[in-house]
């Protein structure tokens, strides 16, 4: 049994649709699912603001397997890769694995694991967080909360990431972990 956690985010086309896509995907697998937050785009490339989630889900599969599941999500959103860090309709990123309570730490190229950014972004760790609040990460330099990770950020990079409240879009995001939110 394999318990993973991922991000998604989307920032072209109805990207609640898109995230909403990624939770019906997982279905029974989902333990919990993050309210949906939106975040300035990282990388220097002029596009709209990123919605993001995180789900923490849970079924007997590899860490291959989780990876394969996003990359289908992606295709069927029509995801392209055409600029680094640019618009993209559907991102999937898996975060971390653990197998048998144990976290998978890989350094292959296509699907190093832990993710090797995943401290680092406030988009990641918030959503996070608010899924599954004892949340930790094996980092190189052991394991740590989510929360300390988060807290060791700047400031600027935490309040860059905000809650998706229901007079911004329509779109109701449930605070809960509910598994029906987004």
């Amino acid at each position: 049994m394999s318990r993973a956690v991922l991000s998604a985010g989307s920032n072209v086309g109805d990207r609640a649709a898109h995230l909403r896509a990624v939770v019906d995907r997982f279905g029974d697998e989902v333990v919990a699912v993050s309210p949906i937050h939106v975040t300035a785009p990282w990388g220097g490339v002029e596009q709209d603001d990123f919605y993001n989630i995180t789900l923490v889900v849970e079924a007997d599969r590899t860490p291959r397997d989780w990876l394969d599941i996003g990359r289908e999500l992606e295709r069927e959103a029509e995801r392209t890769r055409e600029i680094r860090w640019g618009p993209r309709t559907l991102d999937v990123d898996v975060i971390s694995v653990d197998i048998d309570q144990t976290t998978v730490v890989d350094d292959d190229p296509e699907l190093t694991l832990p993710h090797p950014r995943a401290a680092q972004r406030a988009f990641v760790l918030i959503p996070w967080l608010a899924a599954d609040p004892d949340a930790t990460l094996w980092t190189p330099d052991g394991v740590r909360s989510v929360s300390a990770l988060l807290a060791a950020l700047d400031e600027d990079e935490r309040d860059g990431v905000t809650e998706l409240g229901p007079t911004r879009s329509g779109v109701a995001a449930d605070s809960s972990s509910d598994r029906d939110t987004p």
